[in-house]
């Protein structure tokens, strides 16, 4: 019997200029990254990122920009993107990457806090850039992805690596793996500014472990959708290929994953629970509008099963050719993370013959800490810690639960340019997640929810809203949910939520019945959806309290609530 905790043996590396050094000797000519979009650097070879990466850096040299200034990125997920980030590892600069969703305010902010000095961005942000160029004092350098030649003071990228000698490699800086490469801000509005700062030694051990744990083939095509400034598409979708021998493929859009998955014939998509949900919930709607197949699926997923049990491990790739088909027909592995996957989704893919897994981490922790195995996982936990990943239960209740403190070699070096904060997240060398979970008797780790949105019940138990929104929004008449602690006539607290119904659901349902959509038919539906919830809750866990949002809630680039906007008073916020 195999060994379930057996890892897998991987290249040592001492840091991303490293990584970059020894996958392109060891894969030269081999597709490194790729827009599917036309850009001006729309595919490049191993051998060509890092050609791109020594002539560019050699410019930016050229410009003035010495070691360990900072460097701003923006933009939309593309191979310059890539370049530019790889430049700042190689070249011992610091890499500050920006939402390219947040508001022009919060842009700048984070321009101003990073203390940027340089910034390369996308033709999209040219204009913000051009009414904005005086505002922040240290930027000097401006750099358009798009421009093909330097105009009225914004020099081109394209220009400056075409027209650059590469660098040689003898005489690259030597890199520190103590130092800040990157600083990461998690928020960019005035006040709440928050970065983090991660070393390459942070993003090397976090990426060896992790491919220790699922290993990725040099034969692997991943299709990149989530945006690169955020750390899990950044060393997951990103650098892990690279460090594997992979390519990384740019998709258009979200909403041409399904073409952009044939185009490309990924083998690996990374995306939130969201985007799994939405492909599974379409995989249903068409098997239950085709009467045979509605009628033999539920048989078919039972003798897969039995098959692929004795040992026929393509079986179900084999009968479900079809479904593999419309993504793609390679895909290999689907990897949730940045929230928790409905377990029913995963099972339910799985039975398709899809594998499935999902990790858990924090931009803080570069981003990695627990993850499952294609061999050993739990549908309904975030996995098992990396090698070199301790964690425990702070302070745990009678039920094991408690903040989860973790302590490895990918835990951040601090927030930038804010001590106190950096101090108040750790607690005797254990970061503190600010998450509460459990770890069962296998080792899996189980997350409840944040410390800061529980609820203290009127039995005196916590309460995590996130359990609840859980289960409301595998409903397919809820689009999204929030659950909060709502004060009643008598000043005690009591479970409500605010949610958005799903339009497509009560669409459906109308023209099925014949029936018009009424604000009453919308009212009982969620009513009675709420009464199914409670079923499954504990008294004390039960839903007093419902709002019907107009609109969808403000949401993070990862597809996250942002909670601390929302009013609790009623459903029109």
């Amino acid at each position: 019997m195999k060994d379930k905790n057996k890892l897998f043996d991987v290249p040592e590396i001492f840091s991303i200029q490293d990584m970059l050094l020894k996958s392109a000797e060891k894969y030269q000519g081999k597709t490194a990254l790729e827009d599917v979009a036309q850009t001006p650097i729309s595919k490049v070879t191993y051998i060509q990122l890092l050609d791109n990466v020594l002539k560019f850096g050699g410019a930016l040299l050229k410009l003035g920009i010495k070691e360990r200034t900072h460097v701003a990125v923006i933009g939309e997920n593309r191979v310059q993107w890539g370049i530019t980030y790889l430049t700042a590892m190689v070249f011992n600069l610091v890499i500050v990457p920006i939402d390219k969703n947040l508001t022009t305010n919060e842009i700048l902010n984070i321009i101003h806090e990073s203390d940027s000095e340089a910034i390369i961005f996308s033709g999209t942000f040219d204009v913000m850039m051009r009414e904005n160029m005086h505002l922040t004092k240290k930027l000097k350098h401006f750099i358009s992805m798009d421009l093909l030649s330097a105009k009225d003071g914004f020099m081109s990228m394209p220009e400056l690596i075409n027209s650059t000698k590469a660098t040689d490699i003898s005489g690259l800086p030597k890199i520190s793996n103590d130092e800040v490469a990157e600083i990461i801000f998690t928020s960019g509005s005035l006040g709440r500014a928050k970065g983090v700062m991660l070393s390459q030694g942070n993003l090397k051990s976090n990426l060896m472990s992790m491919v220790s744990m699922l290993f990725i083939h040099p034969e692997d095509r991943f299709l990149s959708v989530l945006p690169m400034h955020h750390t899990y598409e950044c060393t997951c979708g990103f650098l892990c290929p690279l460090y594997c021998g992979s390519s990384a493929h740019y998709a258009q859009s979200l909403k041409t994953v399904v073409d952009d998955l044939q185009k490309v014939k990924a083998t690996m998509l990374l995306g939130v629970p969201l985007l799994f949900d939405k492909m599974f919930k379409r995989i249903y709607k068409s098997i239950n509008e085709d009467k045979t197949k509605s009628k033999i699926i539920k048989p078919l997923i039972k003798i897969t099963d039995v098959v692929e049990k004795v040992g026929w491990k393509s079986f179900k790739k084999i009968v479900f050719k079809e479904l593999h088909e419309k993504f793609g027909g390679s895909i290999r592995i689907f990897i949730a993370g940045g929230a928790a996957p409905d377990p029913k989704v995963a099972k339910g893919l799985r039975e398709f013959g899809f594998n499935f897994v999902q990790g858990y981490g924090l931009t803080e922790t570069s981003p990695i800490l627990t993850l499952n195995r294609l061999n050993n996982f739990k549908d309904n936990a975030a996995g098992i810690p990396l090698p070199g990943v301790q964690l425990k239960i702070n302070h745990p209740d009678a039920k094991g639960v408690g903040e989860i403190f973790a302590k490895a070699p990918n835990v951040m070096l601090g927030y930038y340019k804010n001590e106190k904060l950096t101090s108040d997240s750790f607690d005797d060398g254990w970061f503190k997640t600010g998450d509460v979970g459990y770890i069962d008797e296998d080792g899996f780790l189980h997350i409840s929810g944040r410390k800061k949105n529980v609820i203290i019940a009127r039995n005196g138990e916590n309460v995590f809203p996130e359990e609840i929104e859980d289960i409301l929004n595998r409903n397919p008449y809820v689009l999204e949910s929030l659950v909060y602690g709502e004060k009643d006539q008598k000043h005690d607290e009591i479970i409500a939520v605010q949610l958005v119904t799903d339009a497509e659901a009560f669409i459906e349902y109308s023209e099925n019945n014949n029936v018009p959509i009424t604000e009453e038919l919308v009212q009982q539906t969620i009513a009675q959806v709420i009464k199914d919830v409670n079923k499954e809750l504990p008294a004390f866990k039960q839903i007093k309290k419902f709002y019907i949002r107009q609109a969808e809630f403000e949401k993070t680039t990862t597809q996250k609530i942002k909670r601390y906007l929302v009013s609790n008073e009623n459903g029109n916020s």
